[in-house]
């Protein structure tokens, strides 16, 4: 009788513990990737093929 609700409860923080590591995981990996492009040179405009200087 009092199985099912102590099982329920029990996946659910099961659950929230794995959405909690998978978004932590993935929230580092999105800022080590914006570090990363943050300090990578700026990139300029390239000059468009058979430009011309008068």
């Amino acid at each position: 009788m009092v199985l099912w609700p102590a099982v329920a409860l029990v996946g659910f923080f099961v659950l929230t513990g794995l959405v909690i590591a998978m978004g932590t995981s993935t929230t580092a990996r999105y800022e080590r990737e914006r570090a990363a492009a943050s300090s990578a040179p700026a990139r300029t405009a390239a000059e468009p093929v058979g430009a011309r200087v008068a």
